[in-house]
């Protein structure tokens, strides 16, 4: 749906789902992935309970570390979206995404080998080179890794920056709503 840009029929399956939860006792529900958060403007907008963003949690954290420059590996929708760059710009961070002939090479690494539970040592390579590369022509402080598939390969210790994982910090930030309360 999203390669196709079908966004409303995103958005209704979606809304669908969390339609449910509310029915079913919910009082709050999440997107455990990055690139469904391309609709999640809209979506919360039409949510009978409240949304957590992985995008919003990701952008806190980078600001509690002080962050100003951080760069973004995901699949190409998250890569060249406005919706995951908006909230980190706002905040004064700046994100830098790889070069234009990177992106796709990136995306199929994510979606034709990690997505299926493919991790290859030339895959972590190729994401090393990409951002080392990205580290010393544009002074990234860290590299957001904004999809759930990439802490397979990544991680702080074979990073050459510190990493983001935002599945990880969307569940920090889900845990701490489930906790707010008690």
């Amino acid at each position: 749906l999203c390669q196709e840009k079908r966004h409303d029929e995103l958005i209704e399956r979606l809304l669908g789902a969390i339609d449910n939860l509310a029915k079913s006792g919910a009082e709050f529900a999440a997107l455990s992935a990055n690139t469904p958060h391309i609709v999640f403007d809209k979506l919360q907008a039409r949510s009978p309970i409240p949304l957590i963003s992985i995008v919003e949690a990701a952008c806190e954290e980078a600001g509690r570390r002080g962050l100003r420059k951080i760069g973004l590996l995901g699949t190409i929708f998250t890569m060249t979206g406005d919706f995951f760059k908006a909230p980190f710009i706002k905040s004064g961070i700046q994100v830098v995404v790889p070069q234009e002939s990177e992106l796709s090479r990136i995306s199929d690494r994510i979606t034709k080998e990690l997505e299926l539970g493919v991790v290859r040592d030339e895959t972590l390579a190729y994401f090393q080179q990409v951002i080392a590369g990205m580290q010393d022509e544009d002074g990234i402080e860290a590299i957001v890794l904004g999809c759930t598939e990439l802490p397979l390969v990544l991680n702080d210790e074979v990073s050459p920056v510190p990493c983001l994982d935002t599945m990880q910090i969307h569940i920090n930030a889900i845990v701490r709503e489930i906790l707010r309360d008690e």
